[in-house]
């Protein structure tokens, strides 16, 4: 299936089928997960030229289910977000999700004059709606940009048949270099493109402390960007073994049992340090987001070393031996989202190059080659949904329409 399949002859439904959070019936405090309902379908307001005249309606195909939809579900992130947009826009429901890859089926007007999209195009997305007025949109800091919206936090969302989006957010995929179900986690993907390009990693040691999904995606990244040792940093068995099968050199498993919460464990910065030839890490990815594994961090970075720090944790961080930092000259660097478009241009080369094994990887190892990963919207249920999101680093929903591979 290539980038545009021109399916011009398509009847949209009134209708669609849609992962929800509804407030009214579920509120947050007292509540998990999502209802599967029948809602509206979004609609073009071809009379809109101002907003809707550079907006696309998409069938979805597929939609990746990441952290954040899990920090949703489970009721432990994004409640001032969702629930103020709610607010702002009036209403009690919010559409969840921001991972896709789907179909262009309308068009406005200047979605096609001027990003050139036409109904048939399969694209995949950016999940942050950047406003393009501020000063960081204006210096070309775009994925900080101060007035962005989140695709299913504060916009309705991709867990649905259909979505309508700006054509100023999407990103054309060709599906006969990239299958469709790895194809819908570019975005998440793209995450570790952008730590993994925070700094040149051609024959350094990383140290990826914490490989949950995005830390799984920097294994492979890292490698793919030439870094020549990676040691991963990971307590579940479950990651650690995935993190060997994605070609970590070696995996250290910490002991949650005896570590201390806040300040580092000796017996992990003392094993990342004998790997590394007795010096430290070259660069380190703190992609877990706890207390300890940021002091792991930084006892375990060689002198001059560098600190990419992903991993996200609401409240206070202490810095266990900020004299460290200092003396030690360690450079820390924060990274959030991805550079539009600069990340996804990396990230399809990535993905698109069939030598690496990169895609492989991901289809065979995070996605378990689509066995008990990939849930039709049909037969989707509460429960087994929650135990796959459980059990699994990523989970793809699959649409009616989506092209069936082996």
């Amino acid at each position: 299936m290539p980038s545009s399949t021109r399916n011009t002859d398509l009847v949209l439904p009134d209708t669609m089928q849609a992962l929800v959070y509804d407030r009214s019936v579920a509120p947050w405090e007292d509540s998990r997960g999502l209802q599967r309902l029948e809602v509206p379908r979004p609609r073009l307001d071809h009379r809109d030229r101002s907003r809707d005249s550079s907006r696309v309606i998409i069938r979805v195909l597929y939609a990746g289910f990441c952290g954040s939809d899990r920090g949703i579900w489970f009721r432990k992130s994004f409640r001032e977000m969702i629930e103020g947009s709610l607010d702002r826009e009036g209403k009690d429901r919010r559409i969840t999700g921001h991972e896709m890859l789907g179909e262009i089926v309308e068009c406005g007007s200047r979605a096609t004059s001027k990003y050139g999209y036409h109904p048939g195009d399969v694209v995949s997305t950016e999940s942050h709606i950047i406003c393009g007025t501020c000063f960081q949109c204006r210096v070309g800091d775009t994925h900080v940009c101060a007035e962005d919206k989140i695709i299913g936090i504060s916009l309705d969302g991709c867990f649905a048949e259909y979505i309508k989006l700006p054509a100023k957010a999407l990103w054309r995929t060709d599906l006969s270099r990239i299958r469709p179900e790895v194809a819908a986690v570019q975005e998440p993907f793209g995450n570790a493109v952008h730590a993994c390009t925070k700094t040149d990693l051609r024959g350094k040691s990383v140290a990826i402390h914490g490989t949950g999904t995005i830390g799984l995606f920097a294994v492979l990244v890292a490698r793919g960007l030439g870094a020549g040792r990676i040691i991963a940093i990971e307590p579940n068995a479950a990651n650690a073994e995935r993190a060997r099968r994605l070609g970590a050199d070696e995996v250290i498993v910490p002991d949650l049992a005896t570590a201390d919460p806040v300040n580092h464990d000796e017996a992990v910065s003392s094993a990342v340090i004998a790997a590394t030839d007795g010096h430290g890490a070259d660069v380190s990815l703190e992609m877990a987001g706890f207390n300890s594994s940021l002091n792991n961090a930084l006892a375990s970075t060689r002198r001059g070393g560098e600190l990419i720090l992903f991993g996200v944790r609401d409240g206070p961080m202490v810095i266990e031996d900020f004299s460290r930092v200092i003396m030690n000259g360690l450079s820390m660097k924060a990274v959030v989202g991805r550079r539009i478009f600069e990340t996804w241009k990396i990230t399809r080369s990535l993905l698109e190059d069939s030598n690496n094994g990169i895609q492989d990887s991901i289809w065979e190892v995070i996605l378990n080659s689509g066995k008990d990963t990939v849930v039709p919207i049909e037969s989707w249920e509460f429960d087994s949904f929650e135990r796959t999101i459980s059990e699994w680093p990523k989970a793809v929903i699959r649409f009616g329409g989506a092209p069936l591979l082996s």
